[in-house]
């Protein structure tokens, strides 16, 4: 089993921490206010962790980014360039700027010219990014229970990381569709948006994304 760094403390991390703490993994939740984090450490038991950024960073295998979008650079500048070269990084981040929905629509502070996902792999080029976890709620994200398998839709540069997170969605109840290189994230962190529009309108948050192949 591997060690998994989750830079971030807010409910996707905790949620995704709970599911690798779930399925045998190690897991260590990286935050700027380790004491906020003591509840969740108490709660989960043996193979939880918490600690900086850096020290997150340099303890996971496998690296998920789930800070806020607005936070993702800065928060990999402070885990630290040296700790992520050569790992896969999970890049669960939405570009969302810190405004409100217009009529149920979430803004963007990015352009579909460039991708959250593409900057920070541009900033981190040693890192193997790979977009996952972006397009779903935080209740479904960890062994749903829907009519059908629910699809993942990912994209990332490294066929070998691709690979590696396929697996953890598979044993994550969901089936990975790859969509290709880094720039495929300007189509899929807009379905953040799609997603949360019938939440916004309609109070519905409970659906998720399926890929249908003749």
């Amino acid at each position: 089993m591997k060690k998994i760094g989750i830079i971030g403390s807010g409910i996707v991390a905790q949620t995704l921490g709970a599911g690798f703490l779930k399925h045998g993994h190690e897991v260590m939740l990286g935050t700027r206010d380790v004491a906020k984090l003591s509840e969740w450490k108490a709660s989960k038991g043996s193979g939880a962790e918490v600690g900086s950024f850096a020290e997150t960073a340099s303890f996971g295998d496998i690296i998920v980014l789930a800070a806020k979008g607005t936070a993702a650079k800065a928060a990999l500048e402070l885990a630290g360039a040296e700790n992520l070269d050569g790992k896969t990084v999970i890049d669960a981040t939405n570009p969302i700027a810190d405004l409100p929905p217009e009529n149920g629509v979430l803004q963007f502070f990015t352009s579909l010219e460039a991708s959250l996902m593409e900057q920070l792999q541009t900033h981190f080029p040693k890192a193997n990014f790979v977009k996952a976890f972006n397009s779903v709620g935080s209740a479904a994200m960890v062994n749903p229970s829907f009519e059908s398998k629910p699809t993942m839709f990912i994209c990332g540069n490294s066929e070998e990381a691709k690979k590696e997170v396929s697996q953890i969605i598979d044993v994550f109840g969901w089936e990975a569709a790859d969509f290709g290189t880094v720039e495929a994230a300007r189509a899929i962190e807009p379905l953040c948006m799609l997603w949360c529009i019938p939440g916004f309108t309609k109070g519905e948050w409970t659906h998720a994304f399926k890929l249908l192949k003749s």
